[in-house]
Formats: C-alpha cells, sequence, structure tokens
C-alpha cells in the first residue's frame, strides 16, 4: 500500500499527463505503479478518476476538482520541507577555524576545504598554518589538526591516522658523501633541523626505541618544516621528515631512505575541537569531512 502523500504526487502527474506511461517516464516508475496508484485512491475517494481505454486514460469531472485540491496540498507539504532544507542551509553556514600545521596544506587539506566551500557556499573558512600547537581554546580555534600526543582533557580528539618519519636524503648528496651505516657516521655529514617555534632551538631528531638525537652542526636550519624538506630535496642535507612530505619523493627517487633501522614508532595525527557545550552544525560538518578525510589509509604511507 502506497502512502498516502505518494498516492498523490502520482494521480497528479497522471493527471497532467496524456496517459499513464508518460505519467510513468516522468516519475521514473513503471506505467503499472501509476495504474495501481490512481486505482487504489479511487477506492480511497470511492469515485472514478479516469475513463481508461487501450489508447487513452481520460480525467473524469470528479478527478479535475480532486486534482486541484491535491496540487494545493502538495505545494503546502512542499514548502514545510523546502522551509525545513533552508533552515538546514542556514545552519550550515557562518565562521570555522582551522589549525594546521604547515606541510598539510601541501597534502590534500586545500582540495577537502574547497569541495567543502563549494557544496555549502554560506560556509567561511579561516585556516592558519603552524607548526606550533594550537591551543583552540586560548586561540578561539574552532578545530586543530595535530601530529603527535594530546594531553589536554579539554578537548575532542580523534586519532585519524598514523604519520612516519623517515631519515632521508637526495641522490646528488649520497653520491658526494656516501651513504652513513651509522648514526656516527650521519653526525659526520651535513644535516637539516626544523625549528620549534615555541623555544627558537632545533627539534631533536626522533628515533628508534625512544631515543632522541640533535645534530651538532646542521647545515641548514627553519622553523617551517616544508622548507626543510625543500632543502632536503636540493641536496643540502640528510634530513628527517615526516610521510607525509617524504613519501611521495621516496616513490619518485627524488629521495632516498637512509638507516631506516633507526626510524621511531609512528605518532598519531588528530583532529580535534574543544569540549564545550554544543556544537554548531557547520563546524560538526567540517570536523567530521576532515576526519574522514585523513582516515583514509592510502593518505600516509
Amino acid at each position: 500500500m502506497l502512502n498516502r502523500l505518494e498516492m498523490l504526487r502520482i494521480f497528479c502527474t497522471a493527471a497532467e499527463s496524456r496517459n499513464f506511461k508518460e505519467a510513468a517516464t516522468r516519475l521514473g516508475v513503471s506505467p503499472q505503479a501509476v495504474t495501481r496508484a490512481v486505482k487504489e485512491l479511487e477506492g480511497h475517494v470511492g469515485e472514478l478518476l479516469f475513463h481508461r481505454n487501450t489508447r487513452h486514460n481520460r480525467i473524469t469531472e470528479v478527478g479535475e476538482q480532486l486534482a486541484a485540491r491535491a496540487r494545493l496540498s502538495l505545494q503546502g507539504v512542499d514548502a514545510i520541507f523546502q522551509g525545513a532544507d533552508q533552515a538546514r542551509a542556514s545552519e550550515l553556514a557562518g565562521l570555522v577555524r582551522i589549525a594546521a600545521p604547515r606541510a598539510l596544506g601541501r597534502h590534500g587539506l586545500m582540495r577537502v576545504l574547497g569541495e567543502l566551500c563549494a557544496q555549502h557556499p554560506g560556509l567561511q573558512l579561516d585556516l592558519r598554518f603552524s607548526d606550533q600547537f594550537a591551543d583552540v581554546v586560548d586561540e578561539q580555534i574552532d578545530i586543530g589538526i595535530r601530529v603527535g600526543v594530546l594531553r589536554d582533557s579539554r578537548f575532542v580528539a580523534r586519532a585519524v591516522s598514523s604519520v612516519s618519519f623517515h631519515i632521508v636524503a637526495a641522490p646528488e648528496l649520497l653520491s658526494r658523501c656516501g651513504a652513513p651505516k651509522t648514526l656516527q657516521e650521519l653526525a659526520e655529514r651535513p644535516t637539516t633541523v626544523a625549528i620549534d617555534p615555541n623555544t627558537g632551538r632545533p627539534w631533536a631528531w626522533f628515533l628508534a626505541g625512544g631515543q632522541q638525537w640533535l645534530p651538532r652542526a646542521p647545515t641548514f636550519a627553519t622553523d617551517d618544516t616544508g622548507a626543510e624538506a625543500e632543502a632536503v630535496l636540493a641536496g643540502v642535507g640528510f634530513g628527517q621528515l615526516t610521510a607525509y612530505l617524504a613519501a611521495p619523493h621516496l616513490r619518485s627517487g627524488r629521495l632516498v631512505e637512509v638507516l631506516p633501522e633507526l626510524a621511531p614508532e609512528p605518532w598519531s595525527l588528530s583532529v580535534y575541537r574543544p569540549q564545550r557545550g554544543p556544537v554548531a552544525a557547520r563546524i560538526r560538518l567540517v570536523f567530521d569531512r576532515l576526519v574522514a578525510f585523513f582516515s583514509e589509509g592510502r593518505r600516509f604511507p
């Protein structure tokens, strides 16, 4: 048995069509489905609504009167749902502030955010790149993305992927200096480091077994991990890069991994937001889309 709203929609389409076959084509159903709906409606109202023969279906006078009333009723129902759709669209409009590591901007983040803006024209995104940890509460950030451990209980965090680390070098540098076989040999070769913006000092390299190592006299230092990757690609020095910076170049042969036995356990990449009150629909939308995007297994090999 059809619900009454669906029955009236089929009937009104049939009333506006030359025959049931044309109505079925417009509705994307079979002609038999139109016939059944009309018969069922006739049973409800107790009146013949169409004169039928093998070639034509001509609406009766009673059918014309019912179709006029039905169209008004359907317009009222459609207006209710249209209002609900507009309300949902307005909920997805407005500003969402996001903080992410600089290098992720080159790793597909802009594409997923661009898709969101195209799908929801009322959405406004404020994206801030920083390799510092963004305190979403103090800095009024709606959503943050971070590589590493999150220990703040004020956050709702989803660990969405694992990020590995690789010690790498350009083939040209390996031709000049040779591949180191030990950490001591690596210490004698040119290296790069990333500067921690919070302290102004270089980040130590993270090694297997929870060890850390800091190059004694790095050839190149920068507070931008993307710039460090470019320096390593240019043959300036050996560097330790995250998978999302190194993996494309390892696959293409522009970088070569050395001392893989020293690689640490992968770190978690998390998407997080403040744990405060109700979450606006627009923030939940962006949060869920970022979780889905970074959860793709191929994202960080």
